[in-house]
C-alpha cells in the first residue's frame, strides 16, 4: 500500500495536513482559507471527492476556520470530541458552522473507524476547550498528528512508540522566546505545559522514545517570531545525535512550512512490523 501525506500550511497562519491512499483521504484541521485549500489541492492534483473525513485536533481558529466551509461545501463529515464541537460553534472566526448532518462525535482513546482507516483520538495539553492528538493505522503504518502540545507527557511518548510516522511540534526556541519581544503573559502562557512545544523538549521526546520502526518525523507549527526551521532542525538533530541517532540515516527528518504547502510525500513501506506490535499490546 503506498500512502501519501502533505501539509498545506503549519502554523498560527493556518493548519492542514492531508493524508491519502490511493483510494481514499482525509484531513487534519483546516485552518488554512478554502480558496486556498482548493488552490493547493488543484495544484496537487488530488480531488476533494476522495475525502473521506475531516479531523479537528482543537477549536482554535488556525485550525478550524475554514472547516464549517469545507464541510458545507463539498458535503465532508467533521470528526471531534463534543467539547471541540462546541468550541468551535462559539468561534466567531469559525463563520461558517458545520452542518448538523455532517457532525460526529468521537472519545479519546475509543478507535473508529473511515474507510481503511483506523483512528485513535488522544488527549493533549494546550489551552483550547479540548485538545487531541490523532493516532492513524492504514494498513502497516501507523501515522500520528500531534500539534500544540504543551507538554511532554505520558500520551506524547506512548505515541511516538507507537508511530512509524510523526508529526511533531517544534513551536520556539527557548533562549529566543525569552529575549523576544512577546509580552510576559504571552510568553508564560506559551511555556505553561499548556502552550506549546520548544525545539529542545521535542527533541528531547524523540531521543527518549526513538524506535527503529520510526521512519519520518516532520516538525511541525514552528513560530514565526521565536523559531526558524534549520535553528528548529539543527536542533533536533543535535540531541538525538547525542544518543547516537542519525537524521538522514535512522530515519528522515523534515520541517513543514509555514505559510505554503510542503510535500508530497510517497510514504515508502514499514519493515519490522513485529516491533510495532510490541507497543500495541
Amino acid at each position: 500500500m503506498q500512502l501519501t501525506f502533505f501539509s498545506l500550511g503549519s502554523g498560527s497562519c493556518g493548519n492542514c495536513y492531508y493524508l491519502a491512499t490511493e483510494t481514499e483521504a482525509i484531513i487534519i484541521d483546516c485552518g488554512v482559507s478554502i480558496r486556498r485549500f482548493k488552490k493547493n489541492m488543484m495544484e496537487y492534483g488530488q480531488k476533494v471527492s476522495k475525502v473521506k473525513a475531516l479531523l479537528i485536533t482543537h477549536d482554535h481558529a488556525d485550525h478550524v476556520k475554514a472547516a464549517g466551509k469545507l464541510s458545507k461545501e463539498y458535503n465532508i463529515p467533521v470528526y471531534a470530541t463534543p467539547l471541540i464541537h462546541e468550541g468551535m460553534d462559539r468561534n466567531w472566526q469559525n463563520s461558517v458552522k458545520i452542518p448538523v448532518e455532517n457532525r460526529h462525535h468521537i472519545d479519546k482513546e475509543e478507535p473508529f473507524e473511515i474507510g481503511g482507516f483506523r483512528i485513535t483520538a488522544f488527549a493533549l495539553p494546550h489551552d483550547a476547550s479540548e485538545n487531541v492528538g490523532y493516532h492513524i493505522e492504514v494498513g502497516d503504518y501507523r501515522f500520528t498528528v500531534m500539534t500544540d502540545v504543551g507538554d511532554v507527557t505520558e500520551n506524547v511518548k506512548e505515541y511516538i512508540l507507537k508511530s512509524t510516522h510523526l508529526i511533531l511540534e517544534a513551536n520556539y526556541d527557548e533562549e529566543m522566546l525569552r529575549c523576544g519581544h512577546y509580552p510576559e503573559i504571552l510568553k508564560e502562557r506559551i511555556v505553561s505545559g499548556h502552550g506549546h512545544l520548544s525545539n529542545k523538549k521535542a527533541a528531547s521526546a524523540l531521543a527518549e522514545n526513538f524506535h527503529p520502526n520510526l521512519k519520518n518525523v516532520w516538525l511541525c507549527h514552528l513560530s514565526e517570531e521565536n523559531n526558524h526551521p534549520e535553528l528548529a532542525r539543527k536542533t533536533v538533530e543535535t540531541v538525538l545525535r547525542s544518543f547516537g541517532i542519525i537524521a538522514g540515516v535512522d530515519f528522515t527528518l523534515d520541517v513543514l512550512r509555514r505559510k505554503i504547502p510542503t510535500g508530497p510525500f510517497e510514504l515508502g513501506e514499514v519493515a519490522n512490523r513485529q516491533y510495532s506490535l510490541a507497543f500495541e499490546g
